[in-house]
């Protein structure tokens, strides 16, 4: 299984609607790319201010193959398009972990 972590950069001044996203954007993404091989993700906060960061998506997929996909997909426009509805951040970076 390989994960791709979605993490949204911010403060206290940064609207990022949780309940949306762990509700409403993860099904989205699940829908969207579970063709693909998405077959589960997680939202993760930080306790306190969390020095930068306002969450951790964890998107766990068959295998590096299938974020591929995903990513080149036509499904992510609309999965990119939802961003707006939970939050303001002004970056959202990517990165892909895989077993060693």
């Amino acid at each position: 299984m390989t994960k791709l972590i979605v993490v949204c950069t911010g403060d206290k001044t940064t609207r990022f609607d949780r309940n949306y996203y762990a509700t409403r954007h993860l099904s989205l993404a699940m829908e969207c790319w579970g063709q693909y091989g998405l077959e589960a993700a997680d939202a993760f906060y930080p306790a306190g201010e969390g020095d930068g960061w306002v969450s951790i998506g964890v998107y766990r997929f068959r295998d590096h193959a299938s974020i591929d996909a995903a990513l080149a997909s036509p499904e992510m426009e609309r999965i990119m398009a939802d961003v707006n509805n939970f939050t303001d951040s002004p970056l959202v970076m990517r990165t892909i972990f895989s077993p060693l």
